[in-house]
């Protein structure tokens, strides 16, 4: 007995050894909010204040400490972030993650972001003002790389910790720019269509666009007139195992002090991004003679990409335009190795990469690049055999200028300044929305567009001897609204209006959310906060009970059963909201997604059905094929001895849907819930290993929203009718200028990507809940309700 007691004392014991240096490590390993940290080359002292979610407020007595100091508590909460965002460009996820990224690493380093990123620093200015907060933001990050506390997931992962470069910063904005474009996964796939299908099919596919849909209305004071599948396949595959989020669309709107209700402008702004954790923005307010920003920072980019102060605010959509084509290369007959340019014939030029494996070799491979760019074909193996198939895109091409653009938007003075900055923007594509408190809105597609002759379709593959025929369109020709008489501008990605430049080709997203959003604007004249404020968790949409009533016409009621019957009358008074006790909308997104299964998989094939099912264009069409009258994609070509019509189909997917619906959840429609099928859960890399998903994984939570309502909660489709949300609003906020200390905001987890921070996770219930929190601007309220002060010094004091 006394032996048994005495190995409990020792059990015990090294339990609360154990417990004590778990709860040691913990506080090691969380980030600092408070006390001093010396700092090489800071000039003077820097006061950083913490508010009760984490957000710094910096101030310091010149930029250049303040960017010293924001590169530190930016790293200290998302190093580990910072750092996988930084090797996308150069191919290095692999030596991180083993073989499942070594696609992904061949796939980024085909692109030639890191090339472009050296050709544009050999250029650099580096005397610059922009340089020098860049220098600043850089060392912050190295100080605390040397000093800090290293993140779990380096330990994890084996990674040792290296400084950042300036390379690292323009490699992310590489990353940014290619996660926008929608050609690589749309125009491969509609050149097969074509190819299999011929043109009467893809014509019916892509319809009269833009015909049918919302525009957005330029407006412009001065006077300006308005006017091959398996690459698809592979790069949607290969860009969905990266670690990382991508940028998916966008609302945002400013309204006009004529139609407020405190006669000042109100913004609203929610981009659309994948959801992961840690979540995409960083928020954090500095302030600095002549310089205050409240703005929203992506990982290891000094200047915000969303912000405002006390005289202007802005935020961005995805513009959605086509700035990446595919070229068919033409071989010389007799060598293989040498391509048509013009009237010459010009060697391939060989690209030799080396790509670094975790626990493999490291893996060598080469590819080939033309006048327009890369050679893709390697991208797929059963693409090899094929003719040569080039890249151009925008973001590789000419001049880049998107950090000083960056700079100049977070430092202009005024609405003049802030335009000719944003001209500096050449790829990726933004729609920038603008608001101050001297009442001026405005709206500017940003971007370096160019147009084809209109014979050539540039969501094909392009013959390469009509790559010549481009032109480039001037910025005072791009679409853009600036203080329009109706009293607001908005984007929802959707297609803009006419310019004297024609309208300008894309990959836009379907009018829902345009329609939803300026329904709502046109309704009344005096917004305030408050109403803005629910018009930004809005989950109704404004197409789809129309698109019931197309399908619904279809059905003829003698062929349903009563328990049918009843279903559909659910359906029939359905008003297109998404709460979580919707019942209508499980049903609906399972009879839709059969519905196009049904119409569109036997001529498509499994495959390519499901790679369409990942593009814009199935977002466009799906509501017009609905409404659409006599249609090739009605027979099913798999049944040759008779040809189906459109009532089939519309009867045989909604009984389909019905009787899924009834399996899942049982006759008893009060269980058929939204928030059972609709859940979101916010991934962390690490939290894959299924031991440490609680710890690292945020959710799953059941959310309302759903796809293409403003509360943009899109999910991919697929035949469960189990819908895991995988992109949403990265942030909501609103910039009340009646007001300006009042704005509000909302992160999806926490601004910190350290699992040991308190806040990790603390505003994820909120944001689920469709609550903001106060974005804090004045001084006393910070410093009277901060939670922790944390102070830099120069380390010769």
């Amino acid at each position: 007995m006394g032996s048994l007691k005495k190995i409990l004392r020792i059990v015990f014991v090294l339990l609360l050894l154990l417990v004590a240096g778990g709860f040691l490590a913990m506080q090691h390993l969380k980030p600092e909010y408070e006390g001093e940290v010396s700092m090489p080359g800071l000039g003077n002292e820097v006061s950083v204040y913490f508010d009760s979610f984490g957000i710094p407020h910096i101030y310091g007595q010149n930029e250049t400490d303040a960017f010293r100091a924001l590169g530190y508590v930016h790293a200290q909460d998302r190093l580990w972030q910072m750092e996988l965002l930084r090797r996308v460009a150069k191919g290095r996820l692999s030596e991180v993650f083993g073989q499942q990224t070594l696609e992904a690493d061949r796939f980024f380093l085909n692109l030639g972001i890191d090339e472009a990123t050296n050709s544009t620093l050999e250029n650099i200015d580096r005397s610059a003002p922009a340089f020098e907060l860049i220098q600043a933001y850089l060392d912050g990050i190295n100080h605390f790389i040397k000093e800090g506390p290293t993140p779990i997931e380096f330990y994890l992962t084996g990674l040792d910790k290296r400084p950042f470069e300036l390379e690292d910063v323009f490699n992310s904005v590489g990353y940014m720019a290619f996660s926008f474009a929608m050609a690589h996964k749309t125009d491969p796939l509609l050149t097969h269509l074509k190819g299999i299908l011929g043109e009467e099919y893809l014509q019916e596919l892509l319809g009269d666009e833009p015909a049918g849909t919302t525009l957005i209305r330029n407006f412009d004071e001065r006077g300006q007139p308005a006017m091959a599948f398996s690459l698809s396949s592979e790069t949607q595959r290969i860009l969905s195992g990266l670690p990382l989020p991508a940028f998916e669309g966008s609302n945002s709107w400013v309204i006009a002090p004529q139609k407020t209700k405190n006669n000042s402008v109100i913004l609203a702004n929610d981009p659309h991004i994948g959801f992961a954790q840690p979540s995409v923005w960083y928020e954090a307010h500095l302030v600095a003679p002549g310089y205050e920003k409240y703005g929203y920072h992506l990982a290891g980019i000094p200047f915000p990409m969303l912000g405002h102060d006390r005289n202007m605010a802005y935020g961005l959509t995805m513009f959605e335009n086509d700035d990446l084509d595919f070229f068919t290369e033409t071989r010389h007959p007799q060598d293989s190795n040498r391509y048509r340019s013009g009237e010459q014939w010009i060697p391939f030029e060989e690209v030799h990469k080396k790509i670094a494996v975790k626990d493999a070799d490291t893996v060598s491979f080469t590819y080939k690049r033309t006048s327009r760019g890369p050679v893709v074909n390697s991208i797929s193996d059963q693409m090899k055999d094929m003719p040569p198939v080039s890249m151009a895109w925008v973001y590789t091409q000419g001049e880049n200028r998107v950090m000083d653009a960056l700079y100049g938007i977070s430092h202009s003075k005024g609405m003049s300044d802030f335009e000719s900055a944003v001209e500096d923007i050449h790829a990726p594509g933004l729609n920038v929305m603008y608001g101050d408190r001297n009442g001026n809105v405005a709206w500017w597609a940003a971007a370096r567009l160019y147009r084809f002759p209109d014979s050539i379709s540039t969501k094909m593959l392009i013959p390469s001897d009509v790559s010549s025929a481009k032109r480039a369109v001037p910025f005072e020709e791009n679409p853009r609204a600036v203080n329009p008489p109706w009293g607001y501008v908005y984007s929802a990605n959707n297609q803009p209006d006419s310019t004297a430049a024609g309208f300008m080709p894309g990959y836009y997203l379907p009018e829902n959310r345009a329609k939803r959003i300026v329904q709502l604007l046109e309704a009344r004249d005096d917004w305030d906060r408050e109403g803005v404020k629910q018009m930004i968790t809005d989950n109704t949409s404004s197409v789809n009970p129309q698109l019931v009533a197309d399908l619904a016409r279809e059905i003829k009621v003698a062929e349903l059963s009563d328990a049918e019957i009843e279903c559909l009358d659910i359906l029939n008074s359905w008003k297109g909201d998404y709460p979580l006790n919707s019942k209508e909308a499980v049903v609906f997104h399972r009879w839709v997604y059969f519905f196009a299964e049904a119409s569109l998989s036997d001529e498509m094939g499994p495959e390519v059905f499901q790679a369409f099912l990942g593009t814009h264009l199935f977002k466009r069409m799906l509501a017009r094929l609905a409404a659409m009258g006599p249609s090739l994609w009605w027979d099913d070509i798999r049944t040759p001895e008779r040809i189906e019509t459109k009532s089939e189909l519309v009867i045989s997917s909604f009984k389909k849907a019905r009787n899924s619906v009834d399996r899942d959840f049982g006759p008893d429609t009060s269980k058929w819930n939204w928030g059972r099928v609709h859940t979101l859960e916010h991934q962390h890399p690490i939290g894959q290993i299924a031991a440490l998903r609680s710890f690292f994984n945020v959710g799953p939570f059941p959310v309302e929203g759903s796809r293409e309502v403003i509360n943009n909660m899109a999910f991919p489709y697929d035949s469960t009718g189990f819908y895991k949300v995988n992109s949403g609003p990265s942030t909501r906020r609103v910039i009340d200028f009646s007001d300006i200390e009042q704005s509000v905001s909302i992160l999806p987890t926490g601004q910190s990507g350290n699992p040991f921070s308190p806040h990790y996770s603390d505003q994820a219930e909120r944001y689920n809940r469709g609550e903001f929190r106060k974005m804090l601007m004045n001084g006393e309220e910070i410093r009277t309700n901060s939670k922790s002060l944390l102070i830099f010094k120069s380390a010769t004091d």
